[in-house]
């Protein structure tokens, strides 16, 4: 009986952290406005600037003169914020793992942008910057309200309105184009 109250107790008190990797992986944090835990936003934010920066590379080969643009923004903005994600974790303000890959989802977005040309490139390179834009926002809005971390809380806050003039240019792509 004992031990059935002891593994009992280790998973009410290990839930709040399963409950929050799984709830960042499959929106619910979003959509219920609750912070991702370091860990989660450390991944999240690392994945977002790998994705900014390869799908512009692209653009800056296929995309429009307006997207061309745009990229050259993303590049110079992501690889700040990458840079200064990079330094928190390496000199211990933050205790976290770099991701060195993509997740599946932002892989396969990424080999669809590949594989794409002229108008359908140009769609799918929008779209994807909103929808990417629009996950940063709430992301590092969330993070910023209610993290743990209070260094990487502030640097949530202070990279917030960068993020938002990106969502702002991403839509304008968009809007252009059609």
């Amino acid at each position: 009986m004992k031990r059935l109250l002891l593994a009992l107790g280790c998973v009410l008190l290990a839930a709040p952290a399963l409950a929050q990797s799984v709830g960042e992986k499959t929106g619910v944090n979003s959509v219920l406005g609750i912070a991702p835990s370091t860990t989660d936003f450390i991944k999240e934010a690392a994945i977002s600037d790998m994705f900014e920066l390869q799908s512009s590379k692209l653009a800056q080969g296929k995309g429009t003169a307006q997207q061309k643009q745009f990229a050259e923004q993303m590049i110079t903005d992501h690889t700040k914020t990458t840079n200064d994600i990079k330094s928190m974790v390496s000199s211990g303000k933050v205790k976290a793992e770099m991701p060195t890959t993509l997740d599946t989802s932002h892989q396969s977005k990424l080999d669809r942008l590949k594989s794409a040309s002229g108008k359908d490139f140009s769609s799918d390179f929008d779209s994807d910057q909103v929808s990417a834009h629009k996950d940063a926002v709430s992301l590092f809005e969330r993070y910023a309200n209610s993290g743990e971390n209070p260094a990487l809380k502030d640097w949530a806050g202070k990279t917030l309105p960068t993020l938002r003039h990106h969502l702002e240019m991403a839509q304008d792509l968009g809007r252009r184009r059609t």
